[in-house]
């Protein structure tokens, strides 16, 4: 099952980096060739790099857990 991803408002970035005390370029990396980010643009339209990625998913023990990512083009070997 894929957890649900969300795009952050960019409005909204500096906030959530302050609450879980990183900065953008710390966070791991999502392409933007990622099915999940594909999924994403057809509701919001292009997503550039460097947006950041909310994904929420469901842990059997904690309930729901919050995760972070950022766009990115760079190829993964």
């Amino acid at each position: 099952m894929v957890p649900e991803h969300y795009l952050l408002e960019e409005k909204d970035e500096a906030a959530v980096l302050k609450k879980i005390q990183t900065e953008k370029s710390m966070l791991p990396k999502i392409n933007l060739t990622d099915p999940a980010i594909k999924a994403l643009m057809e509701i919001h339209g292009e997503i550039g790099p460097n947006r950041i990625i909310k994904i929420v998913r469901k842990n059997p023990t904690v309930g729901m857990t919050e995760y972070y990512r950022v766009t990115t083009m760079e190829v993964f070997k």
